[in-house]
Parts: C-alpha cells; structure tokens; sequence
C-alpha cells in the first residue's frame, strides 16, 4: 500500500445527500487569469496558498495578495482579480459566521471601527496547518460533504476570533457591517418607489440577477415577494392611520390604476380599498394575512 493510498478516502460521496460543491472552494489559476470586477453576492473570505494575486476593492484597491495572506470581502462590495504568478487560494462563502466562541466574536463587534487603510492579515501556523489540510481535501476526487466541510468552518472562525488580537479583527471584520447596513439602507429608501425588481436592481447599479441573489442571502425570501409584503403593510397602515385619498394611497404604491389598486386589496385582504377604510374607521384594526399568495398580485 502506497502512501496515498493510506489517505484515500474510503466512501463514495457523489450519491450522499451531505455532498456538496462547499461553501470553501479551492481555486488553481494560471499566470495572467483575470476576473472582472463584480459585486460579492455573499460575504467571501480569500486565503492566498501560493503566488501573487493583484486585488482591486474599495478596501484593498491595486493590493497584492501573497502567500500566507487573506482578506475580507462583505456582501454587495466589488472584487475584481488578476493573478501576477500561478496562483491557489480558497474563497470561504458565508452569509453568516459559524460561531463557537460568542463572547469573543461580541468584543470584536463592539470595537469594529473604519481604518485609515486595509491591510491583510497573515496566516498564522495554526490557521495555515486548517488551510492546508482543507486544501488537500478540496483536491480529492470525490465530491466534498457539505457537513465535514461546515466542521471546517467552525474551526476557521474559532481560530479567526481566539487567536488573532482584537485591534486586527475589528478592522478585519468592519466590512460585513458597513455593506450590510449600505444595502439595507438602499433597500428601505427605495423599495417603495420601484414598480418591479429590474427597476430596483438598475436603481442600486446591479444586474437583476445580483440583486435577487444579494437580496434572498440578507433577506431570506426572494426580492418580489418581500416588497409585495412592504406594500401590503404600508397600505393598511395608511388605510387605518392617515386621511389620504384612495386614489393618493394608490399612485404611492405605483399602481396604474384604481381599479389595479382595488384588485390587488382585494386579493390581499379579502376587501376593496374603501371597505377596509370603512372597517377601520369602525375601530378595527387592520392587520396582515397569516399568510400571502404573492405569485397572484404582480404588477
């Protein structure tokens, strides 16, 4: 028995319901690779293993990434890539962080601040001891578990927040909440003012695509189901609590027409528009269905 075969893995993975393509990939780019500059639909973590990397971000604009190097990319910000040598490095994809250790992660949080520049941070052996393990893992032929390679996650983090001082972590980490409040921001000045999610997503300089993957990773349901849900409330809050006419409430929400208007109420909350408006004067308060069929009422 040779060596490698003393550390080939012994199950078939392929057909396994655990199996999955990872939320860590490793990638293996030749000289002169070249990734357009692109918005992150997930927050990524990119570890350098080998050569350079020329990186170009908002926070690391014209940086080389070495070996032994990483960085942090929040949601919605844009990455673009070359690399300078044959490169390999890992991208962790992540909405949200495995925690192990709360507490720590919670210190972090409370000192995350803006600095003057980003710079990467450097692998330390512990950290680099994971990264070469999961790298020869990545490499095997069969199809990686989706649960080995959580386990794997859990441990970087862990790693990430006990073993790094915590000046260098609430920089490193002050991405994730600025892009996430940037975006959530956007999406409640604006989702009451677009007609459909193409206009929303050309409003905040996204491909539709972009913006309904961005969307369902920070919001948990897709784009046009959430801004029907929006209006909905909005359209009772306004019915219960204020004097607009009918037809104002309406051009608000961008419908066409009343007749659209009374349709959509109707679908919604079993009642036309001045029905509920009459209920609610009465001393009922209006309130949402327990639940919405949102495949009906497009508009």
């Amino acid at each position: 028995m040779t060596k490698d075969d003393r550390y080939k893995r012994l199950t078939d993975c392929s057909l396994c319901t655990k199996a999955s393509d990872g939320i860590m990939v490793l990638y293996k780019q030749a000289k002169g690779f070249h990734a357009p500059s692109d918005k992150c639909t997930q927050n990524c973590m990119l570890f350098m293993l080998k050569g350079e990397l020329l990186i170009n971000s908002e926070e690391y604009p014209g940086t080389i990434l070495r070996s032994g190097q990483f960085i942090l990319q929040a949601i919605g910000s844009k990455l673009e890539l070359l690399a300078l040598s044959n490169v390999e490095y890992i991208i962790y994809w992540f909405n949200e962080l495995p925690q192990i250790c709360d507490i720590r992660f919670q210190k972090v949080l409370e000192m995350s601040e803006a600095p003057l520049t980003y710079t990467p941070l450097i692998t330390i052996p512990r950290l680099s001891y994971l990264l070469n393990d999961v790298a020869e893992y990545l490499q095997e032929k069969e199809k990686p578990c989706g649960k080995f390679i959580e386990l794997k996650c859990y441990e970087l983090i862990y790693i990430l927040t006990c073993y790094y001082p915590l000046p260098q972590l609430s920089i490193f980490f002050y991405p994730i909440s600025r892009y996430t409040e940037s975006f959530h921001y956007f999406v409640m000045q604006n989702y009451d003012k677009v007609k459909n999610v193409e206009e929303f997503a050309h409003l905040g300089g996204y491909t539709t695509t972009t913006f309904r993957r961005l969307f369902k990773n920070m919001y948990g349901e897709p784009v046009y189901e959430w801004i029907l849900n929006k209006k909905r409330e909005g359209i009772l809050q306004d019915l219960q609590y204020t004097k607009q006419r009918i037809t104002e409430i309406s051009n608000r929400y961008g419908f066409d027409s009343l007749s659209h208007f009374a349709h959509f109420c109707k679908a919604s909350f079993g009642d036309s528009p001045r029905a509920l408006r009459t209920r609610a004067a009465k001393g009922e308060i209006l309130q949402m269905p327990a639940k919405q069929d949102n495949k009906s009422s497009e508009e």
